[in-house]
């Protein structure tokens, strides 16, 4: 399996998934009444972010992590969304991205090094095939179902298959 076989295919099905629930969580809070505002602000716990900065990372984690493991330049994408179709149309936005990307630019980025940020004035130096298995999808597969989970706990019937995207 090629190294772009490993990662993109992965990163798209998540991201495909969590547009169609946050489908789910329109019509949910349009049946029962409750202000859109309510979902997308919702948290696990205090001291989580909420639904929507839960998107917003989980697309970051995937545009950035397929830029670096493709060695370029990394998308810069403002935090702007407020409702559900904006978030939707940044998931749409993150995979028109990443379906640009061709299996040539993955090509030995398995072995070749990867610089990323830790924090305001750290970086971390990893070997794609690390990059990727340690940080990225780490990043991403946490924020996915962080969000997954704020919409269950909040009463969207959704379930695991619709987080795989085979509902």
């Amino acid at each position: 399996m090629s190294f772009y076989d490993a990662s993109v295919p992965a990163f798209l099905q998540i991201l495909g998934s969590l547009s169609g629930i946050l489908a789910k969580a329109e019509a949910h809070c349009a049946a029962k009444n409750i202000q859109p505002d309510v979902l997308l602000s919702a948290r696990l716990y205090p001291d989580m972010l909420p639904l929507s900065k839960q998107i917003q990372l989980a697309c970051d984690f995937s545009a950035k992590g397929c830029a670096r493991l493709a060695h370029v330049d990394v998308p810069s994408t403002p935090d702007t969304e407020k409702t559900f179709g904006e978030l939707r149309q940044r998931l749409a936005n993150t995979i028109d991205y990443i379906k640009k990307f061709t299996p040539a630019q993955f090509e030995g980025g398995n072995s070749k090094e990867v610089t990323f940020p830790i924090g305001a004035d750290k970086t971390l130096t990893l070997k794609g095939q690390e990059f990727l298995n340690r940080f990225a999808f780490p990043n991403f597969y946490f924020h996915a179902s962080i969000a997954h989970g704020i919409l269950r706990h909040n009463g969207v019937e959704i379930g695991k298959r619709d987080f795989l995207g085979v509902a």
